[in-house]
């Protein structure tokens, strides 16, 4: 007598929770499909365009972050090192080469929902092209793990997965139709704490 209404319930149930779920799932899974992969660097270039998938839209619009535009810069994200591993808060990293040509860039740590991860007072918690220390070649090696190092570094000491961000700022990188051909800095382990 009941075991048809139970089971329309409980098949209603399914539908409508798998159905926000996975649709939730979605939102928070990516920035859009068109990402561009530079070895362990990800960017969207047209997130933030007219020509963005609905997905994308949606993401950004749930976000409530305001994104650079096409031709104010463009953000690299980076989640695993040049092995593939991904990033870890109680690993130390170098990050050495050079960026592509900008205006300006930051580098930052972030924790896996994106947020930035904090520095106690008077430690680095990011570095940009103004404060940076360059090699000859206009290259450059940051460190960055928990105890303070000469030269480049910014202060990674967490319990959780990371990810670096390297915002690029007013760079003619966001136009161009050879992002692919980008020379990128590497992202090297150096070791782990309780491993």
């Amino acid at each position: 007598m009941f075991r048809l209404p139970v089971l329309v319930l409980l098949t209603l149930a399914i539908a409508f929770g798998g159905g926000a779920w996975s649709a939730s799932w979605m939102l928070m899974a990516t920035s859009g499909f068109g990402s561009i992969e530079l070895g362990a660097w990800s960017a969207y270039p047209a997130l933030q365009t007219a020509s963005a998938d609905p997905f994308a839209k949606a993401h950004r619009a749930g976000d409530g972050r305001i994104l650079l535009g096409r031709a104010e810069g463009l953000v690299f994200t980076a989640r695993t090192d040049e092995t593939g591993a991904a990033l870890s808060g109680k690993c130390a990293y170098e990050i050495s080469g050079t960026t592509p040509p900008s205006r300006f860039w930051t580098l930052r740590i972030a924790d896996a929902a994106g947020a930035p991860v904090t520095s106690p007072p008077g430690f680095p918690a990011s570095l940009n092209s103004w404060t940076v220390l360059r090699r000859s070649d206009g290259g450059f090696t940051i460190r960055m793990n928990s105890t303070p190092e000469p030269g480049n570094w910014i202060r990674l000491d967490t319990q959780t997965g990371v990810s670096f961000i390297l915002t690029l700022i007013d760079t003619p990188t966001a136009a161009s139709a050879n992002m692919v051909e980008l020379d990128m800095p590497d992202i090297t382990l150096i070791g782990c704490r309780d491993a």
